[in-house]
C-alpha cells in the first residue's frame, strides 16, 4: 500500500504571481497539485494550505503555526513548500519540535507559473525524498536533500550549499 503524504503550503517564490514589468507580485494559489497533476504522479495526497507568505515575510508566529499543523497531522511523510530565503530557519525549528515524522521542506528559485523554473525538479525531489528517507526533517533543493543544519543558500549563487 503507497503511503500517504500530506503537502502543507506557505507560499514562497513557488506561488508566485508576476503582475508587471517592475516585477510586481503577490503569492497566488499554491501550485504544487498542478505540478504533480502536469507530471502525471500516482502517489496519495492532500493538500492543506496554510498561508501565502513571502518567506522574508513569516514570523516566529507564523513558523509557530507550521510547528502545529504538523503535529496536529496524523500522517507521517509531509512535503513543505515555503519560500527559500527561511527555508533553513522553519527547518531548524521543525528539528527542534518534531519526532516521528519524515518532513521535506522545498521550494523554488524561480515561480511554478514561469516556463523555466525549477519547481517541478524540486517537487519531484521532494516526493522520492519523503518516500525514502528515515523520519527526520530535511531541505530538498537543486537536486540534493540537505540536513537543515548543514546547508545554506548562497543568494549571489542562487543556489543552496553544503556549509563549508
Amino acid at each position: 500500500m503507497p503511503l500517504k503524504i500530506k503537502i502543507i503550503t506557505t507560499g514562497g517564490t513557488i506561488d508566485k504571481v508576476y503582475y508587471d514589468a517592475k516585477s510586481d507580485y503577490q503569492i497566488g494559489d499554491p501550485q504544487v497539485k498542478a505540478i504533480l497533476d502536469r507530471v502525471g504522479a500516482t502517489i496519495e495526497y492532500e493538500i492543506t494550505d496554510i498561508f501565502h507568505k513571502d518567506s522574508l515575510d513569516i514570523t516566529d508566529l507564523d513558523r509557530q503555526s507550521v510547528v502545529e499543523e504538523v503535529l496536529r497531522t496524523e500522517v507521517e511523510y509531509i512535503i513543505l513548500t515555503h519560500g527559500t530565503d527561511t527555508m533553513v530557519e522553519t527547518a531548524k525549528l521543525l528539528q527542534n519540535q518534531v519526532t516521528g515524522k519524515t518532513i521535506i521542506l522545498v521550494g523554488s528559485l524561480t515561480p511554478a507559473r514561469f516556463r523555466e523554473t525549477d519547481a517541478e525538479f524540486n517537487i519531484g525531489v521532494a516526493v522520492g525524498a519523503v518516500q525514502s528517507l528515515p523520519h527526520g526533517i530535511y531541505v530538498a533543493m537543486n537536486g540534493v536533500v540537505f540536513d537543515p543544519s548543514k546547508v545554506r543558500k548562497n543568494r549571489a549563487e542562487n543556489r543552496f550549499e553544503p556549509l563549508a
